[in-house]
């Protein structure tokens, strides 16, 4: 994965990590933690600016983010319960269940939206219950840009500090992304085997 991703961001510069930012929103096992860290370590070698790598890692990152809030603004809370009373084990939640994070969501959305976009395997499923819950599409970009831009810069910076060091770093941060990877489509399906409706008993 990470000369795939080094071929892309040589080939198409901004453009190449703007379009795997994107990518990266919407299928989340493309990980943001080697995308703009290397955009940054290139930016040190002076083949691209580091404001403007910041900038289109921002921009596809947004872009994801509405397509996923968009999303959730169409599936809407009743269409979702209906999945979930017929499809529980899949969503492993329960009608009751979704209605809890609702309530939660429009007490907490903003701080939701802002620190979701900052954990790795949150920053795209944030945007899902921002939808269904109706957030306000100005606070949900407000929030999510806030989160993003920090979470980029954070990153980028991060390559472009570590220079010739990044091919070292980079050579541990693949196999850790594969396996936060594997990590979280375990823990998926251990739910989904796991998986009960309250009040049922096994």
């Amino acid at each position: 994965m990470f000369e795939w991703i080094t071929g892309l961001v040589e080939q198409f510069g901004y453009l190449g990590i703007a379009v795997l930012m994107f990518a990266e929103n919407v299928f989340p096992p493309i990980p943001s933690e080697l995308i703009m860290p290397l955009a940054g370590f290139t930016a040190a070698q002076g083949k691209l600016n580091i404001a403007l790598v910041v900038a289109s890692g921002w921009a596809g990152s947004i872009l994801g983010a509405l397509l996923w809030y968009y999303v959730g603004y169409w599936l809407g809370l009743d269409r979702l319960k209906g999945f979930a009373a017929r499809h529980g084990r899949w969503l492993t939640m329960t009608p009751d269940d979704i209605e809890d994070a609702r309530r939660w969501f429009e007490g907490h959305g903003g701080t939701a939206v802002f620190i979701g976009r900052l954990v790795p395997g949150v920053r795209t499923l944030i945007s899902v219950p921002a939808g269904v819950a109706r957030m306000g599409l100005p606070s949900f970009l407000l929030y999510s840009s806030l989160g993003t831009l920090l979470w980029t810069a954070l990153l980028a910076g991060a390559g472009y500090l570590l220079e010739s060091g990044y091919e070292t770093v980079s050579a541990y941060l693949d196999p850790v992304s594969n396996v936060v990877v594997g990590v979280i489509v375990v823990v998926y399906l251990y739910r989904v085997v796991t998986w009960r409706p309250k009040g049922h008993e096994a």
